[in-house]
């Protein structure tokens, strides 16, 4: 799986009863051989994917594609990640507690 397949299932995993009342923009800065930059603008309870991301996010995270798929694919925690320091992030940290909400995966 590329990192632009990952946005493209996150898409279709949207759940906007999670994103009620939220407007917002999250965005991912990958690193990497596949690295680039994706952005999610979550408002009304819909998503939209922005590919080559936006200018100011209300938050950004940053990765390697190796660890970004691994957390996509389930085989790596994002809170580990982030508590090894494989993810960094800006702005609304609060806002990243909630994504497991807004985009359920299966595992």
């Amino acid at each position: 799986m590329t990192v632009a397949e990952t946005f493209e299932t996150m898409k279709t995993l949207f759940n906007p009863s999670a994103a009620a009342g939220m407007n917002k923009t999250i965005q991912w800065n990958i690193s990497g051989e596949d690295a680039g930059q994706w952005a999610f603008k979550i408002a009304e309870q819909t998503c939209e994917l922005i590919e080559g991301g936006v200018e100011k996010a209300d938050l950004t995270m940053s990765m390697s594609d190796k660890d970004w798929i691994a957390i996509a694919e389930g085989k790596l925690d994002p809170m580990n990640a982030f508590m090894m320091g494989k993810v960094k992030t800006q702005g609304d940290v609060m806002l990243a507690m909630r994504i497991q909400q807004i985009f359920p995966t299966s595992h």
